[in-house]
C-alpha cells in the first residue's frame, strides 16, 4: 500500500524551495507565525498549532497581518498546544511593570475569540497532553517551571499520534532545534533522532 505524505514545517530556514512538495502532500502542519519559510514551503496548512501564551502571542493578536497571513487563512484547524491550566501552573508570569503594560501569560480566550470569529475550528489540548510530553522528554515535574518543550515538539508528537505509520510517511523540514533558551532543545533533538532511526519520521532536505 502506498502511504500518504504528511509534512511538518518548522519555523527555521529552508535550504531550497519545497513549495511544490508541501502543497502536493496530503497533510501539512505549521506553527505560530512562520517567517523563514515564507515563499519556500507553499501554503497548505491542515493544522496551525499556536502557543497562546506570553508576549509573542499578544503581539500576534494585535497585528492584523497575522490573521490576514496566507498561513492563517489556509489553516483548516487551529490547535492550542497549552491548556490554560498548564499556563497557569507552569509558565512564566510577567512582572508587575509588564502587567501594567497589558502583558499576561495566558491569551487563550482572546485567541479563541479572534480565531473563532475568523471561522476556524479550534482545539485546545488537555493538560495531560503537556504533562505526557514533558515526561517523554525526561523533564521532571520539579523542573516544569524552568524547562518548556517547544510547540514544534508538541506538534510532531501530536501528528504522530494522529497518523498511523502504516498509512502515513511523515517528513520534517525547517527544524533547527535552537532558539528560546528555556526550551529543551537537546532532549527534543534526541527524541526526534530516535524516531528517525526507527523509521517513524524522516527529514526533508
Amino acid at each position: 500500500m502506498n502511504r500518504k505524505t504528511a509534512i511538518i514545517v518548522g519555523n527555521g530556514e529552508l535550504t531550497r524551495d519545497l513549495s511544490e512538495i508541501v502543497d502536493s502532500a496530503q497533510f501539512a502542519m505549521r506553527f505560530n507565525e512562520p517567517k523563514a519559510s515564507i515563499g519556500m514551503s507553499g501554503s497548505r496548512t491542515d493544522i496551525l498549532m499556536l502557543a497562546a501564551s506570553s508576549k509573542p502571542m499578544q503581539r500576534r493578536l494585535t497585528d492584523p497581518n497575522f490573521l490576514a497571513s496566507a498561513t492563517f487563512k489556509a489553516a483548516k484547524e487551529v490547535v492550542l498546544a497549552y491548556h490554560p491550566e498548564i499556563i497557569r501552573k507552569y509558565h512564566p508570569k510577567p512582572n508587575f511593570l509588564s502587567r501594567l503594560k497589558g502583558r499576561r501569560s495566558d491569551w487563550t480566550m482572546r485567541t479563541i475569540e479572534l480565531v473563532g470569529a475568523a471561522g476556524k475550528e479550534i482545539r485546545v489540548m488537555p493538560p495531560q497532553f503537556y504533562i505526557d510530553g514533558c515526561s517523554e522528554l525526561g523533564v521532571p515535574e520539579r523542573r516544569m517551571c524552568e524547562v518548556f518543550p517547544s510547540t514544534g515538539f508538541f506538534g510532531i508528537r501530536y501528528v504522530l499520534s494522529l497518523l498511523p505509520a502504516r498509512e502515513w510517511d511523515v517528513k520534517l523540514c525547517g527544524f533547527s532545534w535552537e532558539g528560546w533558551k528555556r526550551h529543551a532543545w537537546l532532549n527534543e533533538r534526541s527524541w526526534v533522532e530516535d524516531r528517525i532511526a526507527n523509521g517513524r519520521v524522516s527529514v526533508l532536505v
